[in-house]
């Protein structure tokens, strides 16, 4: 299984990592800004709406946006997130399935959240999508079988996600920048999923989804007077009212640097961010300035960021700023997504480049190349009638002035280099930073604590929740006489037996999973000294490995590649049925230590680039990690074992996952055993 691992993580970085060509145009004569304006008109009951004319393509495009204000829903989070699943299950004049089916017929595309509706189609039947998603919007049904449905499948997401990395590191970023009061910093839980019922779901959809700071923009190939009389007349009966306004204390950033610490043990790299408060709006003098300043330090390919930690160092796929601008609170971040051992390494480069950009002039080709990207970028979008819908829409919610975009280009190109630095130093904190980590304690802990005593960083401890914790305890002592060999032992004893394992020749492995929303086939068959993998998505071969006594080779999209030297070696170490039977009389193996592996120790045996984890109390393998280096990029990839199974007496796992980049789980639907696997298997 872990050449799997490998294989997919090969896939994932040939996608990701792909040569990018980061020059930017050199600046040329700014030129005029000549925005068109869209049509408007306010009905009775509030609802504003916007239409921009476009006959080039026979389409057209709804959308309906209700800037309320945010506002926290407390124990009963998800309720919104319940709204957002029901709006569009039938209305009280239409089914769900007719509704659905009628959508299809017209090759419409109607959707809708708890913040909105979006319609799109061919202008032909522009009325009636009109009319399909007023009606979802005005009349909606609640039924307690849909909310039901809804509730289940939400649940069923948020245990999905209850080992990943990324999403523990967004909820508890957000928790200790906002509190978990606020509406930013509160989530969705199983516990307060089940506080809310349908009632809840109908009181919201009458409090919130309201035309009273509704905007409708229309954009194609419509006619304005027609659209009006269709617009009042389908949107007229939507009863008027007005969101609550709901006010809420900022938080406030942290008085000095500190780093937040959440110990992860199934993470094979870190989750690294540094996090200060922001109140940038549109409006603000130095709005340009700030974006100019965020996309030279971590804007994309070419900034400093990237540069630094992925170009120079070669730690991580990416990293990355952002600074968030609007009518409410957000935050400033730069983030990367680093190697366990280099955790603290890349959190003093991210300082560096804070200082650097607060406390130097950027150089004016710096300058000059981040100006090029929006003005470049500005002058592609502006034609686009979706843009110019957008941009007035903006000037409506973030009350812009009205020649805002007509100057955009001039208030980009008079920003200054001393502009950036003094939005730099107002923006980017340094010592008042919050450093959030979500990493492997038994890996990161020692380096962080290092770099708390040489920065005066104070290290502080949260669990998954973003509840303040104790520090986590990363070394175990190994209860004596437990030897690498007595280990293994006890996990061959586990699933089996020493006699039962040497009497398995073949086994056939069938498995199947997904990634991003792909279906994936693994196949995996095995001999001695022997591995054939195969690995399909929706039936047809992406990637067939075989490895046999005296070669091994992969081919992918038609391409082949042979091993040699040691990376067949490797790989030939690596085939065959049962590791465990060869690790058993392997001296050079290592027993390293006791490790928590997803909440439960679990003894660590180290064979050259490869740790397996044995679970202390079963003697099950529960996970596998290796050290990989692809296109000059170091990783370490990790598969987890779970649900093990009994087939003719031996157990296997029956669920392997992995991260290749995203989260991968592979579901094991059959296992023969010395059957089903031929000599032709492995040529």
């Amino acid at each position: 299984m872990k050449k799997i691992v490998y294989i997919a993580a090969c896939l994932f970085l040939t996608i990701t990592m792909q040569a990018q060509d980061r020059t930017q145009p050199k600046s040329g004569p700014s030129p005029t800004v000549n925005i068109k304006k869209p049509q408007s008109f306010t009905l009775k009951n509030g609802l504003k709406v916007l239409v921009v004319e476009n006959s080039k393509l026979p389409r057209v495009t709804y959308s309906l946006t209700l800037d309320n204000p945010p506002y926290a829903e407390g124990n009963k989070k998800g309720v919104s997130d319940l709204l957002s699943s029901l709006l569009g299950s039938g209305t009280e004049k239409i089914s769900k399935d007719d509704f659905n089916e009628e959508v299809d017929f017209l090759g419409a595309n109607i959707n809708y959240s708890a913040n909105g509706a979006y319609a799109s189609g061919l202008s032909r039947y522009s009325k009636r999508i009109l009319e399909l998603m007023s009606d979802g919007v005005i009349n909606p049904t609640f039924s307690q079988e849909e909310f039901d449905k809804a509730k289940a499948k939400i649940i069923e997401g948020i245990k999905a996600d209850e080992k990943s990395v990324t999403s523990i590191a967004r909820r508890v970023e957000n928790i200790l920048t906002y509190g978990k009061e606020h509406y930013n910093g509160e989530y969705t839980s199983e516990e307060t999923l089940k506080n809310v019922s349908l009632a809840d779901v109908k009181l919201n959809y009458n409090t919130y989804y309201v035309p009273g700071n509704a905007y409708l923009v229309i954009v194609g190939d419509v006619n304005f007077k027609t659209i009006k009389k269709e617009v009042e007349d389908l949107f007229g009966d939507w009863k008027k009212a007005i969101a609550p306004q709901l006010s809420y204390s900022d938080p406030l950033d942290v008085q000095y640097s500190r780093i937040n610490f959440i110990d992860a043990s199934n993470a094979v790299q870190s989750e690294v961010s540094l996090v200060n408060l922001s109140k940038l709006k549109m409006t603000d003098k130095d709005y340009f300035a700030a974006i100019l300043a965020n996309q030279i330090l971590g804007g994309g390919g070419e900034g400093r960021l990237f540069l630094n930690l992925r170009e120079k160092h070669g730690w991580t796929y990416g990293s990355y700023s952002s600074l968030s601008s609007g009518k409410y609170i957000g935050k400033f971040r730069s983030s990367a997504s680093v190697r366990n051992t280099v955790t603290d390494s890349a959190v003093v480069e991210i300082f560096n480049e804070l200082k650097r950009i607060r406390t130097e002039l950027v150089s004016d080709e710096d300058l000059q190349n981040a100006k090029s990207k929006y003005i470049g970028n500005f002058v592609m979008q502006i034609e686009k009638p979706e843009t110019v819908a957008r941009y007035a829409l903006n000037k409506e919610t973030q009350n812009l002035p009205a020649d805002f975009y007509e100057n955009y280009i001039k208030n980009i190109n008079a920003v200054t280099a001393q502009d950036i630095q003094n939005a730099a130093k107002k923006y980017f904190l340094d010592s008042n930073t919050r450093v959030v980590i979500v990493g492997k304690a038994a890996d990161v802990l020692p380096g962080l604590e290092r770099l708390s005593k040489d920065k005066k960083l104070p290290i502080f401890y949260f669990d998954k929740f973003g509840n303040p914790t104790q520090k986590p305890e990363v070394k175990k002592e190994i209860p004596a006489g437990v030897t690498a060999q007595s280990v293994i032992k006890k996990h061959i004893d586990a699933i089996g037996g020493e006699k039962a394992l040497k009497n398995v020749k073949t086994i056939a492995i069938f498995s199947n999973g997904e990634i991003q929303g792909t279906p994936l086939e693994m196949i995996i068959k095995t001999a001695p000294n022997k591995l054939a993998v195969e690995m399909k998505a929706m039936g047809m071969t992406m990637m067939k490995q075989v490895v046999n006594e005296k070669e091994a080779y992969m081919v992918q999209q038609g391409q082949r590649k042979d091993f040699t030297g040691e990376d067949l070696k490797n790989m030939q170490d690596a085939a065959g049925t049962f590791k465990e039977l060869s690790l058993l009389t392997n001296k050079e193996v290592v027993l390293s230590g006791i490790e928590t592996m997803n909440g439960k120790d679990a003894y660590a045996i180290k064979n050259g680039k490869t740790t397996y984890f044995y679970d202390v109390e079963s003697g099950l393998k529960v996970a596998e990690s290796k050290e990989l280096e692809q296109a000059g990029q170091k990783m370490t990839q990790v598969t987890y074992y779970e649900d093990y199974k009994d087939v003719k007496g031996i157990k296997f796992p029956y669920i392997t996952k992995m991260n290749v980049g995203i989260e991968l789980e592979l579901i094991t639907s059959e296992v023969k055993i010395n059957e089903g696997v031929t000599d032709a298997d492995f040529k």
